[in-house]
């Protein structure tokens, strides 16, 4: 099975294509279409909290013929955060949990989950903790509530889950750790957390292919022009599975996307 996951950066971009960078998206929209993936998640569609418009659900339609969608978007402020997972396999059953997080972040559309029969697929967008750091303690609770709500499916049965986590975990994940020690994405505490997460029981599924491979990034700042161009990146997107069915895991990797900055989809196949 193939599953892809992004941070889209706003569905009505993509949808509208009016600037450089919009038609980049929707070029790379288009290409996740052809492939035809048996479960897209995406993070960051940014839809107002009354959902798609008529004009972006045709053109989701149109390009995801015959899927279930299944999305939700921030009660706290329209246009904000939110998360959509597309699937070509009907679940069970659907779930946009509470989790127990601080503030509104219950209330931004962070994470939706699909149980099917022998596996949970789930998606997360998780929140950045502020270029100050503001939301890091916040953050923190979060990353605990979070793991306590994965587990809580892994009780249950497999978990496959994805996203952007916003943490690259170790030096060898973004090109310069050594000028980012204090920046958000890359505290001491934000990625303890998610060694706590693989901890508890849970695989990178790229690491777990490819665990000594330096500069595999999927994401890059806008703010900079030339970050693509030198690859000066972050990995904050992953892809993880309970430890029971990593010896499953046929394929991962990162899907270019040209000269596009920010957040670039990320691969799994499994073989189910």
């Amino acid at each position: 099975m193939q599953f892809i996951s992004w941070n889209i950066d706003s569905i009505n971009a993509a949808v509208e294509h009016k600037s450089a960078r919009g038609e980049m998206t929707w070029e790379t929209l288009t290409h996740i279409a052809s492939r035809q993936p048996d479960v897209f998640a995406i993070q960051e569609t940014k839809l107002k909290n009354t959902g798609m418009t008529k004009k972006q659900a045709e053109a989701i339609a149109n390009l995801f013929p015959d899927y279930e969608l299944y999305w939700r978007s921030s009660t706290a402020r329209s246009g904000y955060s939110g998360t959509m997972i597309l699937s070509r396999l009907k679940p069970i059953s659907v779930d946009y949990p509470s989790i127990g997080a601080p503030g509104d972040m219950d209330q931004e559309g962070r994470i939706i989950t699909l149980e099917f029969e022998n596996y949970f697929v789930s998606t997360v967008y998780t929140p950045n903790s502020g270029s100050s750091l503001v939301r890091l303690d916040d953050r923190g609770m979060w990353d605990n509530a979070y793991r306590a709500y994965i587990q809580s499916l892994d009780d249950q049965k497999p978990v496959i889950f994805s996203g952007d986590m916003n943490v690259a975990h170790e030096e060898i994940d973004l090109k310069n750790p050594k000028t980012n020690r204090h920046s958000a994405g890359f505290t001491d505490q934000e990625r303890e957390k998610f060694s706590q997460l693989l901890k508890a029981g849970f695989t990178d599924t790229l690491r777990f292919q490819n665990p000594e491979i330096p500069s595999i990034y999927t994401w890059w700042a806008q703010i900079s022009k030339t970050s693509k161009i030198n690859n000066s990146g972050w990995r904050i997107d992953y892809y993880l599975v309970s430890n029971r069915i990593a010896n499953q895991i046929a394929n991962t990797g990162v899907i270019d996307t040209g000269a596009r900055q920010d957040h670039a989809p990320i691969l799994l196949e499994m073989d189910f």
